[in-house]
């Protein structure tokens, strides 16, 4: 399972909660700016109706699920009501959605040079730059976009 960060979803936070049934829509209206601006993002393909918060470790639950030493994610509304109350973890990202592959799949696409890596970046990751995530991204493995072809060659 992974998470696309850099296509924002059209849903605002505020209609989320209440969609949800967690807040009503007059509460909605006196969120904080921090939770009024939160951005949802398009996380994939993938049961678009499911939410993810990929978050910093100093916030976790029950349902929290740790991904590296400094990163969780949790899939319940339990997050988004203290993100709505200001009580949620310092750096966070939801993402509506997922991109899935099967056993192996993954894997062997990465073997095959399907896939660019690199190294996780928390600012990079939980900044608000959408426009410019990919190609900021590619540039800490040394890519500049403009330089890659979609065809190959022989020499």
């Amino acid at each position: 399972m992974g998470l696309i960060i850099n296509q924002v979803q059209q849903m605002r936070f505020p209609d989320l909660l209440v969609q949800l049934g967690i807040m009503n829509e007059q509460e909605a209206i006196r969120l904080p700016s921090t939770a009024r601006n939160f951005m949802i993002r398009n996380g994939g393909p993938v049961d678009r109706s499911r939410g993810f918060v990929l978050h910093s470790h100093d916030y976790t639950v029950e349902s929290s699920m740790p991904v590296s030493e400094d990163v969780c994610l949790t899939a319940t509304v339990d997050i988004l009501r203290a993100i709505s109350t200001g009580r949620g973890p310092r750096h966070a990202l939801m993402a509506l959605g997922y991109a899935g592959w099967g056993a192996g799949q993954l894997e062997s696409e990465i073997a095959e040079n399907g896939w660019l890596t690199c190294p996780a970046n928390l600012d990079l990751l939980f900044d608000s730059d959408i426009e410019r995530k990919y190609d900021r991204i590619l540039a800490t493995i040394g890519i500049d976009l403009a330089r890659l072809s979609q065809s190959a060659g022989h020499a």
